[in-house]
C-alpha cells in the first residue's frame, strides 16, 4: 500500500514550539520546510512505504534539527557531545568524514536522525538496520535539500529557550521548568524515544480495562515526568545539565558497602565466577537449593517452570538476577549451551526487545565480549556495527528497562 501525503498546517506545527502558543516571525518558514522534508518522502523507493504519519515525524525531527543548529540551541550539541564522552564519537553508526564539522549540519547526522525516527515510531521497522540502503538514499535526499537551504534559513531566535539559564538561579526556576516540560513533550530529539514508551503504555491490557482512562494519565504522566528519554536515556533533569552545562551524570559505585549474601555462596559455588548457565528449570532449581542454601524441597521461582535456557548473575553490591530463554546467546567459555545459531538471530533482542534480558546481564555480557554474533535484520551478519553501539542500541530502545 502507498500513502499519500496531507499538507502540514502550521496549527500542527506551532505545538511543537518551544514559544508555543506564541507564533514567531520564523514558524511559517520552518513549517514550509517541514512540508518539503516530508514531500521528499515519496521519492524515496523503499520509504515511500511507510505510513504518512512516520513520514511526518521524520519531517518534524528534522526540521527541528535544522531549527536547532542554527539557533544554537544546544540540543544536538549536548547529544554529540555526549556521544564523544561516552563513547569515542559523535554519530552513532557513522564514520565521520572529513567534512564533518560539529554543531552544523552533517550528512551523518541526518542519516542518524532518520533511522531513528523510522526505527523508534514504526513497529514494522522497529528493527531496521541503519546502514540499510534504502535508508541511506532516502536519507541522502532529505540532507540534499537541507543543504540547499542551509545558509539562507532564518534564526529561529524562540528556538534557544537554554540560552542564559542558570540552574542554580532562583529567578530562572519557571524557564527551566518550561524547557523541561517541553524538552519531554515537543523537542525533536525526545519524541522519537518516548514513541517507543508510548505504545508499550497503551498496549498494557491494565491500561486498557480502565474505560476511564485514569490508569493511562497517571502513566503517561510519571512517563513524562520520571522515566529517562531521548537516544541517551537520560532523565529531562541530567538532559538540561548537559545542555546547559556539558556535564553527563556520574556513574555511581557502592564501593564501600559489604558483599550480597548471595554473592560469596554464588562465586563459591561456580569457582568464582559470577555468571552460570542452566538448560533447565530442574538445573537453576537445584542450584538455588545446594549451592546458594535456598529450602530444601521446594520449587523456587515457579513461574519460570515453563522456561528454560537460564542465566543466572551475581554482583556483588546488588545480588542475583535470573534471565530467562537468553543463554544460547552468550558466548561466554564457560557456557556449553551457546547456540551460534540461535544467537545470529536473536542476540540482538537483548539490545531491542523491553523485558528479554535484565539491563545488568545486557551490561556484563556486552563488556566481557560474550555476545559476537548480534547484528540487525538484513544487515548481512553486520555484527561491528552492534558491538560498537551497543549501549547507545540498548539506550535507545529500551530506555528506563536500560536505566532505572
Amino acid at each position: 500500500m502507498i500513502y499519500s501525503m496531507k499538507t502540514i498546517e502550521l496549527k500542527e506545527f506551532l505545538p511543537l514550539q518551544p514559544n508555543y502558543p506564541q507564533v514567531a516571525p520564523t514558524d511559517e518558514y520552518y513549517c514550509s520546510v517541514a512540508n518539503m522534508l516530508a514531500s521528499i518522502w515519496e521519492k524515496g523507493e523503499t520509504f515511500k512505504l511507510i505510513p504518512d504519519s512516520v513520514a511526518r515525524r521524520v519531517s518534524f525531527c528534522l526540521t527541528g534539527y535544522l531549527q536547532d543548529i542554527i539557533s544554537d540551541a544546544g540540543i544536538w550539541r549536548s547529544f554529540i557531545n555526549g556521544c564523544k564522552k561516552l563513547y569515542g564519537f559523535y554519530v552513532p553508526f557513522h564514520v565521520e568524514s572529513e567534512d564533518y564539522v560539529e554543531y552544523e549540519l552533517n550528512r551523518e547526522d541526518v542519516r542518524f536522525l532518520v533511522w531513528y525516527a523510522v526505527a523508534m515510531n514504526y513497529e514494522d521497522m522497529r528493527d531496521l538496520y541503519p546502514h540499510d540502503a534504502g535508508l541511506l538514499a532516502y536519507a541522502d535526499m532529505l540532507y540534499d535539500y537541507l543543504e540547499s537551504i542551509y545558509e539562507e534559513s532564518p534564526v529561529p531566535e524562540e528556538y534557544n529557550i537554554a540560552r542564559g539559564l542558570d540552574l542554580y538561579d532562583e529567578n530562572d526556576k519557571e524557564e527551566i521548568y518550561h524547557l523541561g516540560r517541553w524538552l519531554s513533550l515537543h523537542c525533536y530529539l525526545m519524541t522519537p524515544a518516548f514513541a517507543l514508551t508510548l505504545r508499550e503504555i497503551i498496549s498494557d491490557p491494565e491500561i486498557m480495562k480502565d474505560k476511564d482512562y485514569i490508569l493511562l494519565q497517571k502513566r503517561l504522566d510519571a512517563a513524562v515526568t520520571e522515566d529517562p528519554t531521548g537516544p541517551l536515556a537520560l532523565f529531562i533533569p541530567e538532559w538540561i545539565r548537559l545542555i546547559v552545562e556539558d556535564k553527563l551524570p556520574s556513574e555511581s559505585h557502592d564501593e564501600g558497602k559489604e558483599n550480597h549474601p548471595y554473592y560469596d555462596r554464588f562465586v563459591k559455588a561456580t569457582d568464582g565466577k559470577e555468571i552460570a548457565f542452566f538448560p533447565t528449570y530442574k538445573d537453576l532449581n537445584d542450584f538455588f537449593i545446594n549451592s546458594l542454601g535456598w529450602e530444601a524441597n521446594q520449587e523456587h521461582l515457579p513461574m519460570m517452570k515453563s522456561e528454560k535456557d537460564f542465566v543466572a548473575l551475581v554482583n556483588r553490591r546488588k545480588g542475583m538476577l535470573v534471565a530467562r530463554n537468553v543463554a544460547k546467546c552468550i558466548a561466554s567459555p564457560d557456557n556449553p549451551y551457546y547456540d551460534r545459531d540461535f544467537a545470529s538471530k536473536n542476540a540482538i533482542r537483548m539490545l531491542t526487545e523491553r523485558g528479554f534480558c535484565p539491563a545488568d546481564l545486557v551490561k556484563y555480557c556486552f563488556k566481557h565480549g560474550y555476545i559476537r554474533d548480534a547484528s540487525f535484520p538484513g544487515s548481512d551478519g553486520d555484527t561491528e556495527l552492534v558491538s560498537k553501539n551497543w549501549d547507545l542500541i540498548a539506550r535507545c530502545y529500551l530506555q528506563e528497562y536500560y536505566r532505572d
